[in-house]
């Protein structure tokens, strides 16, 4: 960011409270913090809790309430935001973390596209275990539209997001800035974890879209081929967390192969990283897919499900294999041949040309989005 007359950028993340969004919260906020304290900028963050993303020279507004219900929500943004971008001095960017584009009054807008929800294929089976999802997927084709030409830019982590957007949304590629996720410079010291066999690994939150029966009854199918105790598949759920996993784990809860884990530390994930053979990524929508790319460094094989984000996170790995999120038989026969350590599957993922404008860090995101048109 360039020295010279003090801009303000208000930071609109009320929604966000936890996983890879708040992550982004903090990231965002912990570069703002170093540009305001240099007395470069004036930042205001609208949040949920300031203790959940505290930073020195930024000033906070807090609003705990706005999460009680989508109600308040869409009343939050269309309309008290309405009434706090009035009191504020005119920003010179407000730039909304969650998806939505508030009418606000500032010299410019951004948008950071959070969620790929609107690109969700639901099913029956969705609505049934955890409707919200379903139903969520389709509020953000719908809350994406409201006041989106009202942006300068709208930030997404991936080309294909971009590209799917831009169609849905109507909204010129040129607006669109991508984005990837920085790795967190944090260093993790994993716990000691011992494998007692080849361990396929699938770390997610316990949420339908995830895809967990695909991987539980490949394994069902694997053990019936090969016996018990030749592998095992670990899954970070409980089969207790709600209806999704409760169904979970009443039919594949019997199979000697699976090991419902439950909730991992964030040690304890990266000592399974460290001990794991392969990682099963089946997930049937991502903005990113952080364990890709967290495993992926280890150089170990993975098999991804055959969608475009899990190309385009995976790109540089060395050894990737995909398959139909929809066909547990494929998937099994890709974990037979990398239990028996045939490496004839796995394939090194190309890089992906990225378009412009791109930014690799969060002082090329700002520089973009305060720069004079």
């Amino acid at each position: 960011m360039q020295e010279g007359t003090q801009k303000i950028v208000v930071i609109s993340a009320v929604g966000l409270r936890q996983g890879g969004t708040l992550t982004i919260l903090r990231d965002c906020l912990r570069y703002l913090s170093t540009e305001a304290v240099a007395g470069k900028i004036k930042v205001i963050a609208l949040v949920h809790s300031r203790k959940l993303a505290d930073f020195p020279g930024i000033e906070y507004i807090e609003m705990p309430n706005v999460i009680k219900g989508w109600s308040r929500r869409l009343w939050c943004e269309y309309v008290t935001m309405h009434h706090i971008a009035k009191r504020l001095p005119r920003a010179s960017l407000w730039f909304s973390l969650h998806d939505t584009t508030p009418r606000v009054t500032a010299q410019r807008q951004a948008v950071y596209c959070q969620t790929s929800f609107p690109f969700y294929k639901r099913s029956l089976h969705d609505f049934y275990f955890q409707y919200k999802i379903a139903l969520f997927s389709l509020f953000t084709r719908f809350a994406y539209r409201i006041n989106v030409h009202r942006n300068r830019y709208l930030v997404v982590q991936q080309q294909w997001f971009k590209d799917g957007l831009s169609k849905m949304l109507h909204v010129d590629k040129s607006r669109f800035i991508i984005a990837p996720p920085q790795r967190s410079l944090s260093k993790v010291i994993p716990e000691s974890i011992d494998l007692p066999c080849y361990t396929f690994l699938y770390p997610a939150a316990p949420d339908c879209h995830k895809n967990y029966q695909v991987l539980c009854e490949a394994a069902r199918l694997l053990e019936a081929e090969v016996g018990t105790g030749k592998f095992k598949v670990v899954i970070t759920i409980s089969g207790t967390e709600n209806r999704y996993t409760r169904w979970l784990y009443k039919k594949w809860g019997n199979v000697p192969s699976i090991s419902f884990a439950g909730y991992m530390s964030k040690e304890k994930l990266y000592g399974y990283y460290d001990a794991a053979h392969c990682l099963v990524f089946p997930s049937k929508v991502e903005t990113w897919g952080l364990p890709i790319s967290e495993f992926g460094e280890t150089g170990k094989p993975m098999l991804l499900a055959d969608l475009p984000y899990a190309h385009e996170t995976a790109a540089g790995c060395n050894a990737v294999a995909f398959f139909n999120p929809k066909e547990p038989q494929e998937l099994k026969s890709l974990m037979k041949r990398a239990l028996h350590n045939d490496t004839n599957i796995f394939h090194r993922q190309p890089e992906q040309k990225l378009e412009q404008p791109l930014a690799k860090s969060w002082q090329e995101l700002f520089d973009l989005l305060l720069a004079e048109d």
